[in-house]
């Protein structure tokens, strides 16, 4: 499976969040897209949407189980998908940003 450090991610690159709900409302990355693992296959549609076209989707959980999954699921749909290694456990202990669902300082739960 494909992964990248939290290190690596740039602004700008395509994050795929695939914790639960209240995962996501405690604390998440600032413009990922939320479909959590429970319900990927159905919003499938969803995602495909909003991916870019020809961008690499970089999935996130809370330690890269989850994320793991689904980047499998999706490169095996064809989609340039990578696991981010630690997820968002690395994400928050690396100080980027971590909001909760109204906007303000969020935490990783």
């Amino acid at each position: 499976m494909p992964t990248v450090e939290v290190a690596d991610l740039k602004d700008g690159d395509f994050l795929l969040d695939v914790r639960e709900d209240d995962e996501w409302q405690a604390g998440h990355a600032e413009g990922a897209l939320h479909i959590p693992l429970s319900e990927f296959v159905a919003r499938y549609g969803e995602f495909t949407q909003a991916v870019p076209q020809d961008g690499r989707v970089h999935v996130i959980c809370r330690s890269g189980g989850r994320s793991a999954q689904v980047a499998m699921y999706l490169a095996q749909q064809g989609v340039d998908a990578v696991n981010v290694d630690g997820g968002m456990q690395v994400w928050a202990a690396e100080g980027r940003p971590v909001v909760d669902d109204k906007g303000g300082p969020g935490f990783v739960l």
